[in-house]
């Protein structure tokens, strides 16, 4: 039983880890849209964009930030 339960935390802390980088990756796409001079509008784009889409977001949004 100790084994489970060890386990059940091992799972619960990298879920909470990931859920931690998921919206650090977020926040990171609209601070950085605002610091390069670009809409408010914009911004909540790329953060509803990251949202759903939070792998290919974060590449697109990489390749497409400096334009």
């Amino acid at each position: 039983m100790s084994v489970t339960f060890g386990l059940g935390i091992f799972g619960v802390l990298i879920s909470l880890f990931f859920l931690f980088l998921y919206i650090s990756i977020c926040v990171w796409g609209y601070r950085d849209a605002r610091r390069r001079g670009k809409s408010s509008e914009y911004a909540l784009l790329v953060m509803i964009g990251l949202l759903f889409f939070p792998v290919i977001g974060v590449i697109v949004y990489l390749l497409i930030r400096d334009y």
